[in-house]
C-alpha cells in the first residue's frame, strides 16, 4: 500500500475552488459498484512480466469492502486484462510494437492471452458468487469497444463507481476519467490502488481529486456508503 495522500497544494486549490474536498455526502448502496481491476496473475504475481509489486499490499482493503458492499445490496466487478495474437500480431500494435520491448513482448502477451494463466484472480481475491466478471483489451474498460463494462453498469442501474485495483495511473485512471465522461460518480479508493511509485500513484489521485471524481480511503467509502 502507498504511504502517500493529496499534498496540501491541490488540497488548497481544490477548497478554493468548490468549498469542501470530498464530493458525495452519501452514495446509494444499491446504485453502487466497486470496480475492481487486472488484480490478477499477469500483475499481481512476484515474478509475472506485467508484476505490480504493491498491488499485493492492496488484497485485505479490497477483499473487506467488496464484503461490506455485497452486504448493502452493491455490485462487485471484477475486471481482468487480455490481449490475443495470432501469427505474431497483437490484438493491440499499437501498444505492444512501440511499447514493450521484443524481449518482453512474447511473455507479456503469453501471461495476458484470453484464458489463460494470467488471466486469473490472484488467489487472495475475495471473488464471490454472484459477482460479475469481465474482461477488457485496453487500458480503459469503458472505452468503445474495449469491454461491455457501460452496458452492464446500465443494465443494473449504477450510477457510481468505486475503483480499486492496479495500476493507478493507467488502467484505473484511464477507466475512472472515461467513467465520469459517461456521467458516472466516480471515486478513487487510495488504499485500494497500486502503481509502480509513490509517486505515480500520488498523481493520479490529485489528477482525480481535480477534475474526475473524489478520492477516498475504503473506510471513508463505507461512511459514504453507510449514511442515510
Amino acid at each position: 500500500m502507498h504511504p502517500v495522500g493529496i499534498g496540501q497544494a491541490i488540497i488548497d486549490r481544490v477548497l478554493a475552488r468548490r468549498g469542501r474536498l470530498h464530493i458525495f455526502e452519501r452514495l446509494d448502496p444499491a446504485r453502487t459498484a466497486l470496480v475492481v481491476i487486472d488484480m490478477q496473475s499477469a500483475f499481481v504475481a512476484p515474478g509475472a512480466p506485467a508484476e505490480v509489486p504493491a498491488a499485493r499490499g492492496i488484497v485485505a482493503n479490497i477483499n473487506r469492502l467488496a464484503r461490506a458492499l455485497r452486504e448493502r445490496g452493491g455490485k462487485v466487478i471484477w475486471i481482468t486484462h487480455a490481449n490475443s495474437s495470432a501469427n505474431g500480431v497483437s490484438d493491440w500494435a499499437a501498444f505492444f510494437d512501440y511499447f514493450v520491448a521484443d524481449d518482453v513482448r512474447e511473455r507479456t502477451l503469453q501471461a495476458l492471452a484470453p484464458e489463460g494463466e494470467g488471466q486469473k484472480l490472484w488467489p487472495e481475491m475475495d471473488a464471490a458468487e454472484g459477482d460479475i466478471r469481465l474482461q477488457k483489451n485496453r487500458y480503459s474498460a469503458l472505452i468503445a469497444g474495449a469491454s461491455p463494462l457501460e452496458g452492464v453498469l446500465r443494465s443494473h442501474g449504477i450510477e457510481n463507481l468505486l475503483i480499486a485495483g492496479t495500476k493507478t495511473n493507467v488502467c484505473c485512471e484511464a477507466t475512472a476519467r472515461d467513467a465520469m465522461m459517461l456521467d458516472f460518480n466516480v471515486v478513487m479508493l487510495s488504499d485500494c490502488l497500486a502503481a509502480l511509485s509513490d509517486d505515480e500513484h500520488r498523481a493520479t489521485l490529485e489528477t482525480m481529486i481535480q477534475q474526475f471524481g473524489d478520492v477516498l480511503t475504503a473506510d471513508e467509502a463505507l461512511a459514504v456508503l453507510q449514511n442515510k
